[in-house]
């Protein structure tokens, strides 16, 4: 209990809240972000390529930190240069997974060769790895914003032929649409939506943003205007959620934040499966057998 104790503190958490203004801002931009993106890293099955993504994310990040430089800026680099790799390489290799297993431990080992490195505070070391609730700067909110107009217009123009190459990849090469192309444009998307995440939630845990929201959301609904609504809504609830939570504990932002996520998703299982007998269509009855004519 004592330990507990000195964990959770709110007896000052109205003063606390003006200290995580950019904090809540940067929240709203990522859950939007990341629950729009999200639904093709589902529908796309990218999962694993954005923990790639976040790992080399993390190693530009933390040479940004080494050499004392904008960490958004170095994340940003990272992240883009993942995903141009992972791009190049899944396509030859005919092996996305592959490819991105290759790099993930390249980057992360970067990444921990510059922050043993690095002699400054053991929190900005830290904080790249699993976020910080009071680290968001007006000039990192900026940059913040800037990444996710920039995503958001990417997303208004490749929405409509990525959504339909992502149902059916042969029928929509059939019918002209560019499927060749819209991998890489989707890939360097994601490569900014996780630059984003990284700087709030750390490297560690982005799949909390750009994969549960969207997979919870297709649990309970199939609908192409339902589901981006209801991942924008848990990725947010996650994301805010988590910071309001943090703000009066010692603990990092990105435990709640996969915390609160997490329960989201085991709820729309829960609800898909209470679901499911009813939607479930009843079984047609079989008629008797007409009887046999009696013989005189």
């Amino acid at each position: 209990m004592d330990a507990l104790s000195g964990v959770f503190d709110f007896s000052d958490y109205g003063a606390l809240l003006s200290l995580v203004r950019n904090t809540l801002w940067a929240g709203l931009l990522l859950g939007l972000v990341g629950g729009l993106v999200g639904v093709f890293v589902v529908s796309r099955d990218l999962p694993f390529a954005v923990h790639g993504i976040s790992e080399l994310s993390f190693a530009g990040g933390a040479a940004a930190l080494l050499l004392g430089v904008d960490v958004v800026t170095g994340s940003l680099v990272g992240s883009v240069l993942a995903a141009t790799l992972f791009g190049v390489l899944g396509a030859r290799a005919r092996d996305h997974n592959s490819a991105v297993g290759v790099l993930m431990p390249f980057g992360l080992g970067l990444g921990v060769l510059f922050l043993s490195l690095y002699e400054g505070r053991a929190s900005n070391k830290f904080g790249l790895l699993t976020g910080q609730v009071v680290a968001v700067a007006d000039v990192q909110l900026a940059a913040l914003a800037g990444i996710a107009v920039v995503v958001l217009a990417a997303l208004a123009v490749l929405w409509r032929p990525l959504l339909f190459a992502s149902l059916d990849a042969d029928v929509a090469q059939a019918r002209g649409v560019p499927v060749g192309l819209l991998a890489p444009a989707f890939t360097l998307v994601l490569g900014l939506a996780v630059a984003m995440s990284v700087q709030v939630v750390g490297a560690l845990l982005v799949l909390a943003l750009l994969v549960t929201p969207a997979a919870a959301a297709v649990r309970v609904s199939s609908s192409p205007v339902v589901v981006p609504l209801l991942s924008v809504a848990f990725a947010t609830t996650a994301m805010v959620g988590g910071t309001l939570v943090a703000l009066g504990t010692t603990i990092p932002i990105s435990p709640f934040v996969t915390t609160i996520s997490f329960l989201i998703y085991l709820a729309c299982r829960l609800v898909a499966r209470l679901r499911r007998p009813a939607d479930r269509p009843a079984a047609p009855a079989v008629p008797s057998p007409a009887p046999e004519p009696a013989t005189p």
